[in-house]
């Protein structure tokens, strides 16, 4: 029986046939999924993409289950996924997810064009080369801004208490080294660890030796900014910390039963330690964190973790393609699931105000009489390297002699305005002030020392 009805609006009219189809689903779920593909393939006005049909199917079902852990990734995003976790990639090196339908910064990689240019962990994306991002599972997201080095790409992102900003960022050949090592203060061994991809516990394993063979009294462990990665890096890299037999984490499973992965070396690193964390700290990081200060007993300085307490297998297809979901929840070694919560730190410390300033565009002028959120950002950059000028937005007279005095400092045209190689100048010299003052990393080595 075919009824033919005629819905009305104001000024359109749409002629919709409904038919009933035959059968119905007989208890059988993936019936009605056939029978929608058959009536497409068959009867759809235009040529139908059978693949597309497929993908979206499979996207569907992933999106479904509103886990922005759990995504479909066809055989590109899966290629770069991949890539992540296992060698160089080209882009801006920055960590993604999904949150509350957005594009969400976890953190960018050390180093990286992304953390160069001043993008920030809980960045939300609004809009990449000027396409909005709305909509867009990560992985689409993600191959949206990932492209060949020396390219540019600009990026529109929301951050909480500043408002929008635009980044105009040179993608790069993002390293595949993720422990950085070295010796501070004489006798204290740093180390610090940007992500777990599948080198990084042997990388760990040998920066340990190496400080060890220098007789370091005291070691570091700089988790911060580091977005997570592979869950077997973390429990090797943590058993490297603890007693044989301490506890690692906790792993429950869909019915609720619970592994316990504990610490299995004979040996361990018997020096004083403390670790850094802070909001960028996330997943595979947070699981280390944990572990070293609940079963060793190593104190945490800085700032809250991410909160990010699943697990997730990635399972691939035939075609290269793959499905990447969640499987289980992990506890730290007490029981606790820091999902969507962090790990507050022992020890507070948080860096200088000027660490979260805004990235400024360098194409973008600035002059006397402007008034807007990047003359603020660069007025207040301009007062942390010791220059006498005004605060307020406003890019007035002691501002354009702010400008002229760096100008001149630093060899560059004096023209008293923010642009080009003024702007870089102005942002470079604020990330080596950062460094020069790190507070996370003194309050750190203060707590270290008590226990040296």
């Amino acid at each position: 029986m075919i009824i033919t009805a005629v819905i009305a609006s104001a000024a359109t009219y749409s002629a919709v046939q409904l038919k009933a189809i035959a059968g119905g689903d007989n208890g059988d779920p993936f019936q009605k999924l056939r029978a929608t593909y058959d009536i497409l393939q068959d009867g759809y006005y235009k040529d139908v993409d059978t693949d597309k049909l497929v993908e979206g199917a499979i996207k569907g079902m992933v999106e479904s289950l509103e886990d922005p852990y759990t995504v479909y990734m066809d055989v590109e995003e899966a290629k770069s996924f991949n890539e992540n976790i296992s060698s160089s990639f080209e882009g801006i090196g920055a960590e993604v997810q999904e949150s509350n339908g957005s594009i969400m910064i976890v953190s960018p990689i050390k180093g990286s064009p992304a953390e160069k240019a001043g993008i920030k962990p809980k960045d939300i994306i609004l809009k990449v080369n000027d396409a909005s991002m709305e909509g867009l599972s990560v992985n689409e997201a993600v191959m949206k801004i990932r492209g060949e080095k020396g390219t540019k790409v600009n990026l529109v992102v929301q951050r909480a208490g500043v408002g929008q900003l635009n980044f105009t960022i040179t993608r790069d050949t993002i390293p595949l080294e993720t422990v950085y090592s070295e010796i501070i203060e004489g006798n204290i061994g740093k180390i610090q660890i940007t992500k777990f991809s599948e080198s990084t516990g042997e990388e760990l394993a040998n920066a340990l030796t190496d400080l060890q063979n220098k007789n370091v009294k005291g070691l570091i462990i700089d988790l911060r900014q580091n977005p997570g990665g592979l869950m077997d890096q973390a429990l090797a890299m943590s058993d490297l910390f603890l007693p044989k037999g301490k506890n690692i984490l906790q792993v429950e499973n869909s019915d609720g039963s619970k592994e316990v992965y504990k610490a299995e070396d004979d040996t361990f690193i018997d020096l004083p330690t403390t670790v850094i964390i802070d909001g960028g700290t996330a997943s595979a990081g947070e699981i280390m964190a944990a572990a070293l200060h609940q079963s060793a007993g190593i104190p945490l300085v800085g700032e809250k973790t991410f909160g990010k307490g699943t697990i997730q297998t990635a399972q691939a297809f035939k075609d290269s393609s793959s499905v990447k979901f969640t499987t289980a929840k992990w506890l730290t070694p007490n029981g606790t699931w820091i999902h969507e919560k962090g790990i507050e730190p022992q020890v507070k410390a948080e860096l200088p105000a000027y660490a979260n300033l805004p990235y400024i565009n360098p194409e973008t002028v600035l002059k006397k009489g402007n008034s807007n959120a990047e003359v603020k950002a660069a007025q207040q950059m301009l007062k942390a390297l010791g220059f006498d000028n005004s605060v307020e937005g406003y890019f007035d007279e002691s501002t354009v002699q702010a400008v002229e005095e760096l100008q001149a400092q630093q060899k560059l045209k004096v023209d008293g305005n923010i642009s080009g190689e003024t702007t870089i100048k102005i942002m470079e010299q604020i990330q080596n002030k950062l460094k020069e003052n790190d507070t996370q990393l003194e309050k750190a080595i203060s707590v270290l020392k008590e226990e040296m």
